[in-house]
């Protein structure tokens, strides 16, 4: 019998690296081809006979006047306030539903839900207009400021989930001890809500470097590019060089990459917890 449950084991190894293969076979692809020649693109062979690392250089100073150094700098300070305003703002709005007493709290928190189901697409036009007549087009300020109005409703949903799990004896606690509710919040809340808390930052890492359409809509000028800017200037030429776009798209997701790994653990403890009851 156990010589029958290792084979099956073996059995379900192999399906399950088989499936992982068909999976990653096209990121591996990918890896190779930032090394090849345009010449090499169609071919079957994952890895190329003469492996072109300058793609690497060459992409990277693809523009004349401004590198990727610019792009990357520019995407990473604008990620650093977007990521600011959306932990600190869901926190705070998160705080007030789940644990203050207001008139309406229900109705509002039902509206902030419903928000969830309304497209994107429809508020492009109006926010693009209000921003305009502000004069704040061409800047990174359309694209930071949503951030610190509660970041968005799915994140404020997530918090307030998560303090609701978060016994209302230590808030009790804390006032008998002379806290504020401002107090309570800085001391009690906020740093038990921590692992929630680092998923909305990630998400919103993450949703922030992806959003190319923002981006592309707001920003004209070449100096304030982001990343995903930088990589549709390989497509304004007349003939592309998918050796560098692939091998600077391929840097482009290392951030994402890195960020994720770094803070997985609270990231999966913060998504396990949420919803459950102190």
């Amino acid at each position: 019998m156990s010589n029958r449950f290792r084979s099956q084991g073996w059995v379900n190894h192999l399906v399950l690296l088989a499936f992982s293969f068909v999976m990653l076979y096209p990121v591996i692809w990918w890896v190779g081809a930032t090394l090849k020649q345009n010449s090499e693109m169609s071919l079957p062979t994952i890895w190329p006979e003469t492996p072109m690392w300058d793609n690497y250089t060459k992409g990277w100073f693809h523009n004349a006047e401004y590198s990727f150094t610019t792009f990357f700098t520019n995407t990473l300070i604008m990620e650093f306030w977007c990521v600011l305003g959306g932990v600190v703002t869901s926190a705070l709005v998160a705080y007030g539903f789940a644990r203050l007493r207001f008139k309406l709290r229900g109705f509002w928190f039902s509206i902030l839900l419903l928000t969830m189901m309304l497209p994107g697409q429809v508020t492009v036009v109006p926010q693009y207009i209000i921003y305009n007549n502000l004069g704040l087009v061409d800047s990174y300020i359309p694209l930071i400021l949503p951030h610190f109005f509660g970041g968005g409703a799915f994140f404020v949903f997530l918090v307030v989930q998560f303090i609701r799990g978060i016994p209302r004896e230590l808030d009790e606690a804390a006032t008998i001890d002379g806290a504020s509710v401002y107090g309570i919040f800085l001391r009690v809340i906020f740093p038990l809500v921590k692992p929630a808390l680092v998923t909305v930052a990630i998400f919103t890492f993450i949703w922030s470097w992806d959003d190319f359409f923002s981006q592309v809509l707001y920003l004209s000028s070449i100096e304030k590019y982001t990343v995903g800017l930088g990589l549709r200037m390989f497509i304004d030429q007349f003939e592309v060089q998918w050796g560098q776009l692939l091998a600077i798209s391929l840097l482009s997701i290392l951030p994402s990459v890195v960020v994720f790994f770094a803070a997985q653990k609270h990231f999966v403890e913060g998504i396990a917890t949420t919803g459950l009851k102190g």
